[in-house]
């Protein structure tokens, strides 16, 4: 068996673009997601000889067990790499969007990431250089107007990325995250008409860019990689600087 990523969120965007390049670079995938159809089209891109495909929904205990169950079933309980992906976004602010709304990003972002993690760590466990690459975010330096919910569960992916960067370290699973501004896919641009932070700081990074930060991540591990030139610069800034200045400059971003 070749080495082997499980990516949740693969139907589209991100996820999908992840599964296309490293299927492309002899890796076997598989592509979790809610979306049946999406993944159909998925496997007949890639050939099911490179991949397996699982419907399923992060925040369903059951459904995420079955589906890392039944992709070990075909990697003999090898899993190289963990590339939780799947997110969702709702911009405005934070009273205008529905408590509906506001416990479903939590529940996808922060309670499924969880529920991967926990399902996942006996297959990583059981393979020689595993791996974790989660969906962090810019978000996560500071919070967010506009994005508060978001950003809020950005923060907790970023946290337990550093816990268990720890806590895992001893299973000789390395866990990291990626951290990037806006990426021009589907779920940002439902949302780009409803923030002046759109256009202020742009939408520079599309979902290739993102798969081959998850590629170099793959290869050359860190705790956090931030992305985009823009962002990269501002990271070292953000960790060191008293946090009136970075609300300040955020502040002037967001008007």
């Amino acid at each position: 068996m070749h080495d082997t990523v499980f990516i949740t969120g693969a139907g589209a965007g991100i996820g999908r673009e992840t599964a296309l390049l490293f299927a492309a670079n002899g890796w076997f995938v598989g592509a979790a997601d809610r979306d049946e159809a999406a993944l159909k089209a998925l496997a007949a891109e890639l050939g099911e000889e490179r991949c397996t495909t699982h419907v399923m929904d992060v925040v369903d205990e059951v459904s995420v067990q079955q589906g890392l169950d039944d992709f070990a079933r075909k990697t003999d309980g090898q899993l190289r790499l963990l590339h939780n992906n799947a997110g969702i976004l709702k911009v405005g602010r934070f009273e205008d969007i529905p408590m509906a709304t506001h416990r479903q990003i939590v529940d996808i972002n922060v309670t499924g990431l969880i529920t991967v993690l926990h399902a996942a760590f006996p297959y990583l466990k059981a393979t020689p250089g595993a791996q974790v690459i989660n969906m962090s975010s810019a978000s996560a330096a500071f919070g967010i107007p506009d994005f508060a919910s978001y950003s809020a569960s950005k923060h907790a992916v970023r946290a337990m990325t550093e816990a268990l960067s720890i806590e895992w370290e001893e299973h000789d699973i390395q866990v990291g995250d990626l951290m990037p501004p806006f990426v021009s896919t589907g779920m940002v641009k439902s949302n780009e008409g409803q923030s002046a932070l759109f256009s202020s700081m742009g939408v520079n990074l599309d979902a290739r860019d993102v798969a081959a930060a998850v590629w170099e991540q793959a290869h050359h591990p860190r705790l956090h990689r931030p992305l985009s030139a823009q962002f990269r610069a501002m990271w070292p800034l953000a960790k060191s600087a008293p946090s009136a200045l970075t609300r300040a400059v955020i502040k002037r971003l967001w008007r």
